[in-house]
């Protein structure tokens, strides 16, 4: 920067610090989050393809769920970083269609670019992508059908469509079921609507057998172990007692001492922790409970006495079993021992320990009216196990998200097509160049039908030229069967979305891309060497190595 009083240039950036600024800025950006939207685009659909992920410790990770794929690449590029955020936003908030929503994104980007191309200004182009996102909102939101917890078939479609394309789709028909089944056994009506909490179905996962093996279990599984040999390791008609403090003396606070001079005085004292011990002990066994799970430590004597009253105990359970097992079997968490009653014992029809693949855990199962549930999944390797844990978070979040707004739509691009259709009409409404940014985001919408065609080996261009037919002929749930190439009726081929997916997909991509147009500085501070190499002095159109 020039000093009009003299030579001397002023700097007001650190030492060190880069600056992009303009048209560079702005195609780095797009590039960035291009090459993101690249990175997951092969993924998408039944015939979707795995990435294997290697982390710097040489620890394996393959699937094709976006998210995932998107964590565990080490991004730099802070425009990228942004895309990877729609991805974590879609997933918490939905818990899938995170490759649909990055994918929207880098295509929405790519039609932005081609807009600035044309000296299209920024501000033009977001303000008509924020008119068309405003619509799209709109005519999802008509197109929705009705969907309640009693279409317990719909709702299977739904986790079978969410599960199309994982390693557990060959076994999507009983994995479905048991998805369905959790999340009945979870909802709760509250003012004459369905609330699911999805962190009441827990998904434990071990490895061994084969992927149906995998069962939900009417109660809760904890990865413990009875603490004592002598305690029963099966118990029928279960009391369980919820305790979330420690049975044990408690320890001196501070630098307090405890001063005995005398073998009398000695023996008085370990006869008085043996006493407390004792008298915790028969305060449980009082209070008729026959199970104990502890939150924190059970002292040895305690132990000794809690299994000469045939009572099974386990410690150190982690808080959020704690809070499971309270919904599952009515059981209140209690801090103090002195005034247990027996209501507040919980209900189990069986308590047990069990061996899974060499490892014991115990299972609270045959509860009366369980509001937590767990879902155990089994597979013949730790991969396998992995990837059908994340087909199954997919379908019971899929299930809870159509629930959620009780609408679906049919998928395999049926609703895209029929969007980008709505949304070119009202691009006409438009006297300006708004009208070249609304018909751009209809164009960008489309990307989803075309990538389902491309990952399946089919013409993209012939198959969306199809469907556009279909849909001006008013067939509105035509998509694409992408196993037999040609243009069905998606809800009775069972292809189903919740609406709530879609939804989520077109906001934060929208308005990401956005955010990301509306960048014409990019600053990185001095010193930051490999930041400055991402943010446009590295290789690929300022992207740098993902992993």
């Amino acid at each position: 920067m020039a000093n009009p009083m003299g030579n001397q240039p002023i700097f007001i950036l650190a030492e060190g610090s880069t600056k992009t600024s303009g048209k560079t800025a702005q195609k780095n950006n797009i590039e960035a989050g291009k090459l993101v939207a690249d990175a997951v685009r092969s993924t998408l659909g039944p015939k979707g393809m795995d990435k294997m992920l290697v982390n710097s410790l040489g620890d394996v990770v393959i699937t094709n769920d976006g998210a995932t794929i998107l964590s565990e690449m080490q991004i730099e590029h802070p425009a990228a970083k942004m895309m990877v955020e729609v991805a974590k936003t879609q997933n918490d908030e939905v818990g899938d269609g995170t490759t649909t929503a990055v994918i929207i994104g880098g295509e929405l980007l790519n039609k932005a670019g081609e807009l600035l191309e044309k000296k299209i200004h920024p501000t033009v182009i977001t303000k008509g992508f924020r008119a068309a996102r405003q619509k799209s909102l709109a005519v999802l939101d008509s197109l929705g059908e009705q969907i309640t917890i009693k279409d317990k078939d719909l709702l299977k479609k739904i986790a079978m469509t969410a599960m199309t394309g994982k390693s557990a789709e060959r076994s999507s028909e009983k994995l479905s079921n048991i998805a369905v089944d959790a999340i009945v056994k979870v909802a709760e009506e509250v003012n004459g609507k369905v609330k699911i909490d999805t962190d009441a179905i827990k998904i434990e996962k071990k490895q061994g057998g084969s992927m149906t093996d995998t069962e939900v279990i009417d109660g809760v599984i904890i990865d413990k172990e009875v603490v004592h040999s002598g305690m029963p390791k099966k118990v029928e008609e279960a009391k369980i007692l919820l305790v979330d403090t420690a049975l044990e003396i408690k320890d001196l606070e501070g630098d307090a001492k405890i001063s005995i001079d005398s073998p009398e005085k000695l023996q008085a004292f370990l006869e008085n922790e043996e006493k407390t011990l004792r008298d915790m002990a028969d305060n449980i066994v009082k209070s008729g409970a026959n199970v104990v799970l502890c939150q924190k430590g059970i002292d040895d004597m305690a132990q000794h006495f809690l299994a000469k009253a045939g009572v099974m105990a386990a410690r150190r359970v982690k808080k959020s079993d704690m809070e499971k097992l309270s919904k599952a079997t009515g059981a209140k968490v209690v801090s103090d021992l002195k005034s247990i009653s027996s209501s507040d014992l919980g209900y189990a029809g069986l308590v047990e320990e069990r061996k899974i693949s060499g490892e014991d855990m115990i299972f609270v199962r045959k509860c009366k009216n369980p509001k937590s549930v767990t879902i155990l999944i089994r597979g013949g390797s730790e991969h396998v196990v992995d990837e059908v844990e994340r087909a199954m978070e997919d379908a019971v979040k899929g299930i809870a998200a159509a629930l959620d707004l009780g609408k679906v739509v049919p998928g395999g691009g049926a609703i895209e097509i029929e969007l980008s259709r709505e949304l070119r009409k009202y691009a006409e409404s438009f006297k300006g160049r708004e009208q070249l940014a609304v018909n751009a985001f209809a164009e960008a919408v489309e990307v989803i039908p075309r990538t389902l065609a491309e990952n399946a080996g089919l013409d993209p261009i012939d198959k969306v030229a199809l469907l556009r037919a279909e849909h001006d002929k008013g067939n509105e749930k035509a998509g694409l069967d992408v196993f037999s190439g040609d243009v069905k009726d998606m809800v009775e081929l069972g292809v189903i979305e919740p609406l709530k997916i879609k939804i989520q997909a077109i906001e934060s991509a929208s308005e990401v891309a956005e955010m990301i147009l509306r960048i014409d500085d990019v600053i990185a501070a001095g010193g930051g060497g490999d930041m400055a190499a991402s943010m446009g002095q590295g290789a690929a159109g300022g992207m740098p190595p993902m992993m």
